[in-house]
């Protein structure tokens, strides 16, 4: 745009232009695209969720931030970089091909970095810059594109920081309202206002005539401004406080400028399409940052998994703000209504009542069950944010040594866990009581302590008797067994955190003055966040545990009336409501509503395909399978598959846990298990997260685990190399 910008009145900063075969003949000759590609086929890209999409990315992240420029590459881009930009600060941004086109536009998927002092900062901001091509979100954005990852490469433009007395973006087009444009405008830098930290003065205008309609007035306090060594937000005088940005001339001129970019830009790729355009004002002059098509626009088709996928990014100041009304509000506020769904009896309602109690219950659950998904769930982005600053920070050799400093957090599972073993201990100091536990022999006392213990946690086991016994049988297991935790002055605890301790030393270190606080509170934040991804889930369980309570009560008055067999559910051994709940409280409401109707439950059948897919993986039998290292260790034992509720209670000490996924509310068998194989992945998944609080192996993201992994194989397991061995198969 540099040489085009300028022939039609475009100011645009000084700048160079690393091109993509500089990024092919890094990857080429360092290795960098061979260890990529094995990463990326580690798993179908189709099967992966978000959670291991960023574990793939940040693994990917840190090979580029420490796979050094080959030698002569190396030198030459230091040469040219300081001939052309000496110890100036400059702006490190993305530019790869198709990026601002009119077809596709990456707007908030690749990486830039503002105000970069000297030439290794660039070269480092360069590779970091480069990585962002394989972020989460970029790898999602190919994909549903149809564009070939595997061919994906970075050019990337650095310019001359023009550091403006106001920046901001226009939009040539209202993405909400296609006869209006809007202007953003904030003091200072443009990152205070595109990570949310700063709220701009917005301008929405009328797109024909360039009218200013409205202009919504910003609380100004802070900026953006540059330093020496990056950026910092500082309080704005007094004055600017009061004043609004720009002038109406000078919107007008920032609007003007997106339909100058709009012309440019259709003329020149034949496809017209308004502008999200950057900019920024210095002693009177304009300047375009950069211009790139309006991602979505009214009436186009929104990708509503990438947009939520990008939601899930938010700012150090967002999340603050999200961990005070989910701590304050949500999750009191969720407690205190699973408490009075407790106190409800059910056995006296009519069926009638019965059937308004479950739909209420449904929507309670629905309630809260969206709350999580638009709340709690971004606020895991805290502890992802921790592991990005850490590693940009401290550049650590290995990319998940931050979670070592997110552990020990007082989780509600490890809570609960303890509970559990305080009640096993009882039974393993009285041998008559733990006989009369292993022939399920009624105890009041015993009995005392779970009803205690399931009203205080909740879950799947809440109203089922099968999950009582289940419970017990558990208990007996755990009593038969030493107990499970370490004595807390042991040595090898001591030891581990003294490790932690200087971890913690050494991050804080690389910050001064008010960054030490800025880094403290991150990892603060990131330990909360942590902490919730695990504990929101029994919160939340406790909720569905109710519904499930009320599903009960009417399938018992369902069975009365004569329906048995496939027209019921048997919610008992649903281990997931999730997937069901709104088809199975339809059908329960209409059929204790009207006796004439009856509960049809068609179980999900077999196609002749899925049972060709079952017999083809019956015969393969591979004896390594491929996974992410998400919890150190190497471990063996025989495998115990999960593949329903039910069977969570058979599991035996020192066995291998192999499960599709493990659910907080099933976290209570982990203290048994010698260690842990998971299909889904994610170094912040429940499964990676408890493995690590137990000292246990884990590896997730084996693709077919609970299918390729039978009850009673004998596995090896190393958490450091993502490695499930099959060392000895048992045939059924």
């Amino acid at each position: 745009m540099k040489k085009e910008g300028r022939k039609e009145g475009i100011n645009v900063p000084r700048g160079a232009c690393i091109s993509t075969a500089v990024y092919n003949d890094y990857v080429d000759k360092t290795g960098l695209r061979g260890r990529i590609l094995l990463e990326l086929n580690r798993k179908p890209f189709e099967e992966m969720r978000w959670e291991e999409l960023w574990d793939l990315s940040e693994k990917i992240k840190h090979m580029f931030a420490r796979t050094p420029f080959p030698p002569e590459m190396g030198t030459e881009l230091e040469e040219k970089l300081a001939g052309y930009f000496g110890e100036k600060a400059v702006a490190v941004r993305s530019s790869a091909p198709g990026e601002d086109s009119a077809k596709t536009s990456f707007a908030g998927v690749h990486a830039s970095y503002v105000n970069v002092w000297g030439t290794e900062a660039i070269l480092r901001h360069l590779r970091l810059v480069w990585a962002s091509l394989w972020s989460d979100s970029a790898l999602l954005y190919r994909k549903e594109m149809g564009l070939d990852i595997f061919k994906s490469a970075m050019a990337v433009l650095i310019q001359e920081i023009v550091e403006g007395r106001v920046s901001g973006v226009a939009f040539g087009m209202n993405p909400e309202d296609a006869s209006e444009a809007l202007v953003e405008a904030v003091y200072g830098l443009n990152k205070g206002l595109v990570d949310g930290t700063v709220e701009p003065d917005r301008w929405v205008l009328e797109r024909k005539s360039g009218n200013i309609k409205k202009h919504y007035h910003a609380e100004r306090g802070r900026g953006v401004f540059g330093t020496e060594e990056g950026t910092e937000l500082r309080e704005l005088p007094e004055n600017l406080k009061e004043t609004p940005p720009l002038t109406q001339e000078e919107v007008a001129q920032v609007f003007n400028l997106t339909l100058k970019t709009e012309t440019l830009f259709g003329s020149r790729e034949g496809i017209r399409k308004p502008q999200d355009v950057e900019w920024t004002i210095r002693d009177n002059t304009l300047y375009t940052l950069q211009s790139r098509p309006i991602t979505t626009l009214v009436g186009e088709d929104r990708d509503e998994k990438r947009l939520w996928h990008l939601s899930l990014r938010r700012s150090f100041g967002n999340l603050k703000e999200l961990r005070e009304t989910i701590e304050e509000k949500q999750i009191p506020a969720m407690q205190a209504e699973a408490r009075e769904l407790e106190k409800e009896e059910l056995s006296g309602l009519t069926e009638s009542t019965l059937a308004k109690e479950i739909e209420r219950r449904a929507g309670i659950y629905r309630k809260w069950h969206d709350i999580y998904w638009d709340e709690f769930i971004p606020f895991a982005h805290g502890a992802r944010l921790f592991g990005q600053v850490y590693n940009e920070t401290v550049d650590p050799k290995d990319p998940y040594e931050f979670a070592d400093l997110l552990s020990g957090t007082g989780m509600l599972s490890l809570e609960r866990n303890r509970k559990l073993e305080e009640m096993a201990g009882k039974l393993r100091k009285a041998p008559g009581l733990l006989q009369k536990a292993k022939n399920l022999t009624p105890d009041p006392g015993l009995g005392k302590e779970l009803d205690a213990f399931i009203s205080e946690y909740g879950g799947s086991y809440s109203e089922s008797s099968a999950a009582r016994e289940g419970l017990v049988r558990l208990l007996v297991e755990m009593a038969s067994s030493p107990p499970l935790s370490q004595p807390p002055a042991s040595p090898v605890k001591t030891k581990e955190q003294d490790r932690i301790r200087k971890l913690k030393e050494n991050f804080l270190s690389r910050f001064e003055g008010e960054k030490e606080q800025f880094a403290a509170e991150l990892l603060d934040l990131g330990r909360a966040s942590y902490r919730l991804r695990d504990d929101d889930n029994i919160y939340l369980g406790k909720i569905e545990a109710e519904l499930r309570r009320a599903l009960l009560e009417g399938e018992k008055r369902l069975k009365k009336r004569g329906l048995k067999g496939a027209k019921l559910p048997e919610i008992e051994k649903l281990p997931n409501l999730e997937p069901i709940i709104e088809e199975i409280t339809e059908k329960m409401i209409k059929t204790l509503k009207d006796p004439k109707y009856s509960f049809e439950w068609k179980k999900s059948g077999k196609t002749e395909k899925t049972e060709k897919t079952e017999k083809t993986e019956e015969k393969l039998k591979p004896r390594q399978l491929l996974g992410n290292p998400s919890g150190p260790g190497t471990s063996q034992g025989s495998a115990r598959v999960i593949l329903q509720e039910s069977d969570l209670y058979d599991i035996k000490a020192g066995e291998v846990l192999v499960c599709d996924a493990v659910d907080p509310n099933m976290t209570f068998i982990v203290p048994l298990c010698s260690a842990i194989v998971e299909r889904r992945g994610g170094m912040l998944i429940h499964g990676a997260i408890i493995a690590r609080e137990y000292g246990i192996p884990c590896v997730t993201g084996v693709p077919d685990a609970t299918k390729l992994i039978k009850n009673g194989d004998y596995l090896a397991v190393d958490g450091y190399l993502g490695i499930v061995t099959v060392l000895e198969r048992r045939d059924w």
